[in-house]
């Protein structure tokens, strides 16, 4: 792990493979088409951290040990959640992610956390896998600009140039788990091609990092680990199947 660490800090970004198994990430998939046909008012790049506290898999998945051991060792043995999103881009017609840097958008003092993005599909640069700016963790935090001129997830871009001649295509499988710093540079492509690219993004806080936005409890703010810390926290959700995913081991979550 420690050669991991040290690649993290130059580059600002790692990879752990098959991190998740088979099953769960076939239960993850469906997750995803169950909460598109609840949600059709919502594109299925926007499956965001609102609908997290009342979702007892979603919480399952991100506090599923492996994951959390991987954040553990970017941000320490006392772990809570500040936000999750699916970004699912459907065939053909899935949506860019412009060039940005995480921490210019996130309530958070001071801006210590981590990102797991777990791939639930296939991703590649057909598809519309993440790239990353090898490194750009090392530089300042840039302004943000508007760019509707396209329709895109964020609807805004980094205002500053980026040189894309440097991006690395993070191409994962299913159950892999790309970590990356919330200083880093970052983006994806649309999705033309015939194959859907979903992946979960998961944001780690250690307890000590408060989250500053207006609503308390944040709605995806849930303690995972160790010590609670300085937050507030959403109470987990019990398992209810007349309204819930039904998932497996759903009759014992806790709640």
């Amino acid at each position: 792990m420690s050669d991991v660490l040290d690649r993290f800090d130059r580059d600002g970004y790692a990879i752990f493979r098959e991190v998740i198994d088979r099953e769960l990430v076939q239960e993850a998939a469906g997750h995803v088409d169950w909460l598109q046909r609840r949600h059709p008012d919502l594109r299925p790049e926007q499956l965001g951290h609102t609908l997290l506290r009342d979702d007892p898999f979603w919480l399952r998945l991100v506090s599923d040990d492996r994951l959390l051991d991987i954040a553990e060792s970017f941000v320490g043995p006392d772990i809570a959640l500040f936000a999750s999103h699916y970004i699912s881009k459907p065939p053909y017609s899935g949506q860019p992610v412009l060039w940005h840097q995480d921490a210019a958008f996130w309530p958070l003092e001071p801006m210590r956390v981590v990102t797991l993005w777990l791939a639930i599909d296939h991703s590649t640069p057909e598809n519309g896998c993440v790239r990353l700016i090898p490194g750009s963790h090392r530089g300042d935090i840039q302004a943000t600009r508007a760019n509707t001129a396209v329709d895109n997830v964020l609807g805004e871009e980094i205002a500053a140039e980026v040189d894309e001649s440097a991006a690395v295509d993070m191409v994962l499988a299913p159950g892999d788990v790309e970590v990356h710093h919330p200083n880093i540079v970052h983006g994806s492509t649309a999705n033309t091609s015939p194959r859907r690219r979903c992946g979960l993004t998961i944001r780690y806080i250690p307890a000590s990092t408060r989250i500053t936005a207006d609503e308390q409890p944040y709605p995806s703010a849930f303690h995972l680990r160790g010590e609670p810390g300085v937050n507030a926290y959403q109470p987990w959700p019990g398992f209810d199947p007349a309204r819930h995913y039904r998932f497996t081991g759903a009759e014992v979550t806790r709640g």
